[in-house]
């Protein structure tokens, strides 16, 4: 049988490190396992415990395509030159791919690239930037029988997401106005663990969605990984002006909160009933 190399960037902890455990544990083995990241520790011991030899591949070489100059022009604006690296990467794996007509680029990016939430402004840039680029890039990409993937998760509970509410919970709010200090504070922040804890995937959720992905015949170019929160994603699609999921999240934070929340606490009672039923299901199939 031929093994599918694969190579995932960024994998030290998070959705990478159980991407990368996912794929390594794969019932029919089809794949051999790449991985770049900065600490080693815990992601080599969990991939070790997965059963496959952990390697490990450094990108990426100088370009010799595209202009220096004017990937930092266009990445300049975005937060951890994520978009950066991901140019640089394509441009240095396509070219063989093309040669190959053969493989397969699965990209996480966030529902937050087709739909900005407030308060995550820069974040949403970042991830519009990348789905737009693969967007373009898609279309080049059928030309030579390549598939390119988006994965699209809502709230992914990570180390990431703890320390982006400890770091929100020291942000000087002196140099705001009073409106948006309060918004932020009593609205935001407010908020921020209960949709979490309502609406929020496991890393493992989003591996298993990925594996899914990765080993389809036709894969698609979208897939959003949480149910729960497709119908917010699909206002945007339903309204050509672009109103409506503007409006929908302004009365839904500033009119409807009460309702909002009573929302977020059902999901989380239905979540947390689910869960203690599968895990009783499970203590009575091993008895």
């Amino acid at each position: 049988m031929n093994q599918k190399i694969v190579l995932i960037t960024g994998c030290s902890s998070g959705i990478g490190l159980a991407l990368a455990v996912r794929i390594a544990k794969d019932e029919k083995k089809r794949f051999i396992v790449y991985a770049t990241m900065r600490n080693l520790g815990k992601a080599e011991a969990l991939m070790e415990a997965a059963g496959r030899t952990l390697g490990r591949t450094l990108v990426i070489k100088q370009l010799d395509v595209c202009n220096e100059d004017s990937i930092k022009a266009c990445v300049a604006s975005l937060p951890d030159g994520k978009l950066d690296i991901l140019m640089r990467l394509l441009k240095e794996i396509l070219p063989d791919m093309k040669k190959r007509k053969s493989g397969h680029i699965v990209v996480i990016s966030s529902v937050m690239g087709i739909q900005g939430i407030l308060f995550n402004d820069v974040y949403a840039a970042s991830k519009f930037a990348v789905e737009g680029f693969c967007e373009s890039m898609a279309v080049q990409a059928l030309r030579f029988n390549l598939n390119i993937s988006l994965i699209e998760p809502g709230p992914v509970v990570t180390e990431f997401e703890h320390k982006v509410y400890e770091e929100g919970m020291k942000t000087d709010l002196s140099k705001a106005d009073k409106v948006t200090a309060d918004m932020f504070t009593n609205i935001y922040m407010k908020n921020f663990k209960q949709i979490y804890e309502s609406l929020g995937q496991t890393p493992e959720d989003i591996a298993e969605h990925t594996h899914k992905i990765i080993t389809m015949d036709n894969p698609p170019f979208r897939h959003q990984t949480n149910t729960l929160y497709t119908p917010m994603t699909t206002l945007k699609y339903a309204d050509p002006n672009g109103d409506l999921p503007i409006d929908t999240f302004y009365k839904m934070v500033f009119e409807h909160d009460k309702v909002f929340n009573a929302s977020l606490n059902f999901l989380k009672l239905l979540r947390w009933r689910t869960r203690k039923s599968f895990a009783i299901d499970k203590d009575k199939s091993n008895s």
